[in-house]
């Protein structure tokens, strides 16, 4: 097993690094469960109790404009701070109050997800852990740094994710929103590829602003963890009306006889 986690071919300070990042990585993650728990079981549950009052509502979409305002503002605090070890427990600060806040903004999503099964939201999670653990030990063990090569390929599959999202949007395609779904989880295992190699890289050539690089990954596992809860959601969504729609038609056929 110590043979197994070996990794000789990265320096002893880039593999201290490496645990800073991911250490920071798991305070995140943490800390995002708390954000998605504030919002499901309290904000959430504050409009159930009050009927789904429009006040409610007004209040429940102000929460989360200012909660998504905020992390935008803390992110671009966090972004023109200099890493320095004065600056080091500020920066943390300004992370972990981002992973709170970005879990808060996946409450709705969340809360979604709950209605139609609350199991998809393990399974996402627990899938999302499988993918991202593989391809960092993909990137760990890989001697190369072949990935580092993937930028150009990966900057363009965006632009194309965005022009069809924008055209899902503008005329309403179903088939192309569930498309950008799909080819976007495959971009986002590929920026973990591309993001883990060029911590290392750097790391390696003397940038140790381990925070950065932790809020690189934390984007990366949020983004497929977000992706990939859509495309299970939709798949038992479709599969729950369609078996309503089977019992309904199972009903009104002997009337029908």
């Amino acid at each position: 097993m110590d043979t197994l986690f070996q990794f000789s071919h990265i320096s002893h300070s880039t593999q201290v690094h490496l645990k800073n990042v991911y250490s920071s990585l798991a305070i995140c993650m943490c800390l995002a469960a708390v954000g998605s728990y504030f919002y499901i079981y309290l904000v959430a549950r504050l409009v159930t109790v009050s009927e789904v009052s429009p006040l409610a509502v007004l209040g429940l979409l102000i929460c989360l404009a200012v909660a998504t305002l905020t992390s935008l503002g803390l992110f671009i605090w966090f972004a023109v701070t200099p890493h320095n070890p004065e600056t080091e427990r500020k920066r943390l600060a300004f992370l972990e109050g981002f992973a709170l806040l970005i879990g808060f903004d996946l409450g709705p999503i969340l809360d979604s997800v709950i209605a139609v099964d609350p199991n998809i939201i393990a399974t996402a999670f627990v899938g999302t852990s499988v993918i991202f653990t593989c391809f960092t030990l993909s990137c760990l063990y890989d001697t190369h740094r072949g990935h580092l090569f993937l930028r150009g390929t990966l900057v363009s599959s965006c632009s194309i994710l965005l022009l069809a999202y924008l055209t899902s949007v503008f005329f309403g395609s179903t088939l192309l929103f569930e498309a950008n779904t799909y080819l976007g989880l495959l971009v986002t295992r590929g920026f973990v590829l591309f993001d883990t190699q060029l911590i290392i890289e750097k790391a390696e050539n003397g940038d140790k602003d381990y925070i950065w690089h932790c809020v690189t990954l934390f984007d990366d596992f949020i983004s497929i963890f977000r992706r990939l809860m859509i495309i299970l959601y939709t798949k038992e969504k479709d599969k729950k009306t369609k078996m309503v729609s089977e019992r309904i038609l199972c009903k009104i056929t002997p009337t029908d006889v």
